[in-house]
């Protein structure tokens, strides 16, 4: 596998040029970003009901599999893919923070364009999104401290996993339980609303990341290339992860191309905020974060379209 370079001069200069890119993103755009972050999970939240939750209970075994290659086996597959292509510290940061997010909101639109089990998408999303409360954070800094060069970084900026906690929830919990009590009190215009409030607060959210990254498009051209190798590596691993487990459990294709997409999909959203509120905007992780948002749109819609083109035929479903 190629790793970065080795040359010691050479990677301590470029991370040095890379830590110390101060990105433009101030206070009232972050603060922008967040509410965006938060329209777009109430829009996927007014799709989630109770009964979504009950499939944990009538079907724990594909709800297990899905958390389990979300939370567990990503991150530790993401730890061993430091440990061999030994990236920048920032850089090996980055990728412990996509890996330790839950699964991005595009990938109900995603499974549904693969025709995989949109079902098992929505609860998948519920599930992990009040999981990834406690796990994002728990998992960055599990992770993070695992590994000598990002465990450095996270003793020097002294991030308090409480107050990761507390954003965590209040982004991703609060708007998952007002769009699933709207839900529960006006389903049918839950159900009228959630179509266009979706697919317009995530346009809005793309449309953020990319002004962001307009701002810095100077610094974004010029080292694309160190993380560009990073993120298609790291989201085929992702793929190939919940793929794999899903194919091991003998699960019929449609869940599946269902776990497969929830764990390539992550929520580099979140990551960003995470970033730019307790790292402040630090280079390597900022860069590896924004360029995961947009790539996994990219492969996310490749691979869906690929599958949506194959029918599946009748099987037992597991």
């Amino acid at each position: 596998m190629s790793r970065f370079p080795t040359d010691s001069k050479f990677r301590d200069v470029l991370e040095q040029l890379i830590d110390n890119v101060h990105i433009n993103f101030d206070s009232k755009s972050l603060w922008v970003l967040n509410m965006a972050l938060a329209l777009v999970m109430f829009g996927v939240a007014l799709e989630i009901s109770l009964e979504d939750f009950k499939q944990l209970l009538n079907r724990p075994k594909l709800v297990i599999a899905g958390v389990f290659s979300q939370f567990v086996l990503l991150p530790t597959i993401t730890f061993l893919l430091v440990l061999m292509a030994q990236p920048l510290p920032s850089m090996a940061l980055g990728m412990f923070m996509v890996a330790a997010c839950p699964g991005g909101n595009i990938s109900n639109f995603i499974t549904h364009l693969a025709k995989g089990n949109s079902a098992l998408s929505v609860t998948l999303t519920a599930i992990a999104t009040l999981l990834a409360i406690v796990m994002t954070p728990l998992n960055l800094q599990f992770w993070g401290s695992m590994y000598e060069p990002t465990a450095y970084i996270l003793r020097e900026v002294a991030i308090s996993p409480l107050e990761m906690v507390k954003l965590v929830a209040l982004l991703l919990g609060v708007p998952l339980v007002l769009g699933m009590w709207v839900n529960h009190l006006r389903p049918q215009l839950a159900k009228r609303l959630a179509k266009g409030f979706k697919l317009g607060s995530l346009a809005f959210f793309v449309l953020l990341i990319f002004l962001a990254l307009a701002k810095n498009v100077d610094i974004f051209v010029e080292y694309v290339i160190y993380v560009f190798w990073l993120v298609v590596m790291h989201n085929l691993v992702a793929f190939l992860t919940g793929f794999s487990l899903a194919k091991f459990l003998g699960f019929s294709k449609e869940n599946v191309r269902s776990i497969t997409i929830e764990t390539g999909i992550q929520n580099s959203g979140l990551g960003l905020l995470l970033i730019f509120t307790f790292f402040d905007g630090l280079g390597g992780m900022a860069l590896l974060t924004a360029f995961w948002g947009i790539w996994h749109l990219v492969s996310g819609l490749v691979l869906g379209s690929f599958w949506g083109h194959w029918a599946i035929e009748k099987e037992e479903v597991v």
